[in-house]
């Protein structure tokens, strides 16, 4: 089967598919596509022979809504890292901001951060990069279908991508702050879509849980 979970604060996409294999009893249970701790939203989990389609699910394009502080720098790109770095945020306006954010529409090269499950010769980034190792990175191209800005907070942007599979959304946060004049990170992610599916449609863990002990088998 194919299931739309929603993916809660705090958990890996790990944490999520061993919570879903422990409740079905199923043996082959993955994910398309990581979302990281600190992010919440659609996750697609196959399980069984349902497995195989999470390949073409994975390369579907996604759409996220993020919340990126500017002034601050994190290690982890995020806020689940301590803040490394502060800068002055020079003044803009939302024309000067809109801009900023179409320039990265289109296909997009970036490199792939140290804390990310991306592996190189065969260790996941992560792991190295908490024991304060980093190695080089090759940049990766990515598209971005879509951007717009939904608000302005004080010191903090609120806006919306759709982009390609691969696309890290720290990076992307971390290069408009940049193109802005300073440094910045993120605070929130949501993931609103994968390829069809939506984030309304999306069941919480719990619900799944006790809607799967419901049900006669």
């Amino acid at each position: 089967m194919i299931y739309s979970i929603y993916k809660p604060v705090g958990w890996t996409s790990f944490d999520v598919v061993k919570k879903i294999k422990s409740i079905t009893k199923e043996k082959k249970v993955g994910h398309a596509g990581t979302l990281d701790p600190f992010a919440e939203g659609v996750l697609i989990i196959g399980t069984g022979k349902d497995t195989k389609k999470l390949s073409d699910i994975s390369s579907s394009t996604k759409s996220y809504r993020a919340i990126l502080k500017l002034g601050e720098s994190t290690e982890t790109l995020d806020n689940e890292g301590p803040i490394t770095n502060t800068m002055s945020i020079p003044a803009f306006n939302k024309d000067k901001l809109e801009k900023v954010l179409i320039s990265f529409k289109g296909d997009y090269i970036q490199t792939p951060p140290m804390y990310s499950a991306k592996r190189v010769n065969g260790v996941r980034l992560y792991k190295l990069a908490r024991q304060n190792i980093e190695v080089p990175r090759e940049p990766i191209h990515v598209n971005i279908s879509g951007i717009t800005l939904n608000k302005i907070l004080d010191k903090e942007i609120d806006f919306s991508v759709t982009c390609s599979k691969g696309t890290y959304i720290r990076v992307l946060g971390q290069d408009i702050a940049i193109k802005l004049g300073t440094i910045g990170y993120l605070t929130k992610l949501l993931r609103i879509t994968v390829g069809p599916y939506e984030v309304n449609d999306s069941t919480s863990i719990k619900n799944f849980e006790e809607k799967w002990k419901s049900i006669d088998r």
